[in-house]
């Protein structure tokens, strides 16, 4: 999968519909691109890195001519502005449905995903405004970063290999979470030379006490 370096890419599943008795959809392809709850890109072991994406924060996102590729390259598929992609935010995520049906070539896709030969659907976009937050679970440090602000998306991609969240999270990612993880180290080492230099203040005001 070619991965560009000024683009974020996350993997989600990849659901068919198939026709019913009485309906005239056929070749559709639809799922949750994204989804409101925090999941993990990284697990070191004594140190995790989540994300979570807020429910507003496709509001001011730039989603006028998303297109359908398979594994993000290569001849479009479907695309929003002709309608043959739609993609709607609700309650739980981004939800997409791809229309597969209106030529020859995307047919064809559609069959690769019947046949299994792309299990899963990956979307490429960059981000606006994010933050990060810091806690202790089960004495693992977690580090999650808050996309508040998604500036747009690009693509929606059926992929035969999608990137592995704990092994390549894409340099866009990979830069976020190591400019937030030297600042979290320097406000944590300005919080413990503020509580060393209280410290020193609180024991210099017992010595000074015990001398009157």
């Amino acid at each position: 999968m070619a991965l560009k370096n000024d683009r974020e890419y996350r993997s989600f599943d990849l659901v068919l519909n198939k026709r019913a008795e009485g309906e005239d959809e056929d070749y559709i392809v639809e799922g949750y691109a994204s989804t409101f709850d925090e999941y993990t890109l990284y697990d070191f072991g004594d140190e995790k890195w989540n994300e979570r994406i807020l429910p507003d924060a496709f509001n001011e996102a730039d989603m006028t001519d998303v297109v359908f590729l398979l594994d993000h390259t290569g001849r479009v598929y479907a695309r929003t502005k002709n309608g043959t992609v739609k993609l709607s935010v609700d309650d739980h995520g981004l939800y997409q449905k791809t229309d597969l049906s209106k030529t020859t070539s995307s047919r064809g896709v559609y069959e690769d995903i019947e046949a299994g030969n792309y299990s899963q659907m990956s979307f490429a976009f960059t981000v606006m405004d994010s933050h990060f937050e810091e806690r202790m679970e089960d004495g693992k440090r977690v580090i999650t970063r808050v996309i508040e602000k998604m500036k747009k998306l690009y693509d929606i991609s059926a992929v035969g290999f999608p990137a592995n969240p704990n092994t390549d999270i894409g340099v866009a990612t990979r830069s976020a979470f190591d400019g937030a993880i030297e600042q979290l180290q320097a406000e944590r080492l300005e919080r413990e030379r503020a509580m060393q230099s209280e410290a020193r203040a609180r024991l210099a005001l017992k010595f000074k006490l015990m001398e009157e």
